[in-house]
């Protein structure tokens, strides 16, 4: 049927569970179909909204639709779009930021409520009646096996080739039920290529032929060459104590401009034979494989620039032999990043001197995006990196600051912070060595006097010296930017 019949199948109020992940596999047209049925609704005097459930960020045609149209109550469990962060951080739509690992069990344990349909992009559908997965797969497996109904947009932009290319594992289960996940390497396969999906569940299919949103990654600027320079030095020094293989072990890297400059800067290192067990695969991470440097990536999706999609489109029988696609509860599953011994490379947007990150909210109360999987793989990863440039907005914020306004990574689970400016390893160090280490190696040069001074003071009139606290003081450069628009004073 069109869209717009299947989007009339949605009734207001339910809750929607659909499938995307960064940018990837999400539905296209039915969701823009129901934005513009909810404009029409509201026009008429009779509004409606849903509650929105999805693996991670969507895409302009997904989150930006329903957005625009004021039609999402409630959304989770990440959301990179700007006009529903806008509508969040001014309270009009619920949010719920939660770990990308935890959100299928939740959803089973049945703390989110019923789940009234799932709206599912695929590639195909095979003569038995199972489902391709798309580029992604995210929570898809759990939004069919919860939802009441399903609603399928079938896909032809996306390539026939990922065929065979997803491992769905049904061998998940609640606590006292659950079984080892057996997965042991990031090349294993322990489930099955296709969604299963009941056919009396489906309502309706819709045939579209539309591309993921893909963004594209600007050129690395100084700042990102020298996190990366960094960070390949310190791989190098593991490597030579004996703490990592030369092989390294498997990556993990967030999403950004960043740590695709981490990933492309790999090509030039003395490091061969690697593997990555992350959420997403990038450009760099696909110019790794194109260059035989990585053997494997396993993950839950793509995020990649329209060239890289293109590239990966025109040689998707090449590389499919090298990418797997798993549901995010299981490549971000705590289990398996501890097991395989991952490296956690991810962004933040500031840390404190004793090495707490905050990675969600701007000034301690406006969210950015998400938490997303950072934190399944900081707290279990062998070793939990995170990256940023050392100042923001023209050097008015500095990302190292007295005590971070939100804290969504508490100092045990950050290992290493770096920045252009150096890498502060934290391991094994008491709180005041960190934050010695912190402000020496990552702070900006403008701002590393400031730092030093509020320490100095800190260590004299803390009501404690475990990890000295100026309490009058500590947050006093967030309020000077909130009523000044910079940190300097």
């Amino acid at each position: 049927m069109s869209a717009g019949e299947a989007a009339a199948l949605i009734a207001p109020g339910s809750t929607v569970g659909m499938s995307g992940f960064t940018g990837s596999g999400y539905p296209k047209a039915v969701p823009q179909a129901l934005a513009a049925r909810m404009e029409a609704q509201a026009a008429a005097g009779n509004p409606f909204r849903l509650r929105v459930w999805t693996g991670a960020s969507t895409g302009p045609e997904l989150d930006g639709a329903l957005a625009r149209a004021n039609g999402i109550e409630f959304r989770l469990p990440y959301n990179s779009d700007p006009i529903a962060r806008e509508k969040i951080n001014n309270g009009e739509m619920e949010y719920f930021d939660m770990h990308l690992s935890q959100v299928a069990p939740m959803a089973w344990q049945g703390f989110l409520g019923p789940l009234d349909t799932a709206l599912i992009e695929v590639t195909g559908i095979t003569p038995d009646g199972s489902l391709i997965p798309s580029s992604s797969v995210g929570n898809n497996k759990t939004w069919v096996d919860r939802a009441k109904n399903v609603i399928l947009e079938v896909n032809r932009w996306q390539n026939m080739a990922l065929d065979g290319m997803h491992d769905i594992y049904y061998g998940t289960a609640l606590p006292p039920h659950r079984i080892p996940i057996p997965l042991v390497r990031p090349s294993d396969r322990i489930g099955e290529p296709y969604l299963r999906c009941d056919p009396d569940k489906i309502i309706a299919i819709v045939e579209t032929d539309a591309p993921d949103r893909n963004l594209p990654f600007t050129a690395p600027d100084s700042a990102a060459f020298g996190i990366a320079s960094h960070l390949l030095e310190f791989f190098r020094h593991e490597v030579a104590k004996g703490r990592l293989p030369a092989t390294l072990l498997p990556l993990q890297s967030g999403v950004g401009n960043i740590t695709n400059a981490v990933l492309s800067s790999l090509l030039d290192g003395p490091f061969s034979g690697m593997t990555a067990f992350t959420e997403v695969i990038q450009d760099g991470m696909l110019d790794l494989l194109d260059a035989d440097m990585l053997n494997m990536a396993s993950a839950t999706g793509f995020s990649l620039s329209r060239e890289a999609a293109e590239r990966l489109n025109q040689n998707m029988q090449r590389f499919r032999d090298k990418m797997i696609l798993r549901p995010q509860e299981i490549s971000n599953h705590p289990e398996l990043i501890r097991r395989l011994g991952c490296l956690a490379m991810n962004g933040l947007i500031e840390a404190d001197i004793y090495g707490a990150v905050n990675s969600t909210h701007v000034m301690g109360s406006r969210i950015q995006n998400g938490i997303g999987g950072s934190g399944d793989f900081a707290r279990n990863a062998y070793i939990s990196i995170f990256m940023t440039p050392s100042t923001a907005k023209g050097g008015k914020i500095s990302a190292i600051v007295p005590q971070a306004s939100h804290v969504d990574h508490i100092t045990q689970d950050v290992q290493v912070i770096v920045t252009e400016q150096g890498l502060a390893d934290l391991r094994g160090l008491s709180p005041k060595q960190r934050a010695e280490v912190i402000i020496e190696n990552c702070a900006h040069p403008t701002y590393k006097p400031a730092l030093k001074d509020y320490y100095r003071r800190a260590r004299q009139h803390s009501y404690g010296q475990q990890s000295p606290s100026l309490l009058t003081e500590a947050l006093s450069w967030h309020q000077r930017f909130i009523e000044t628009g910079s940190m300097l004073g």
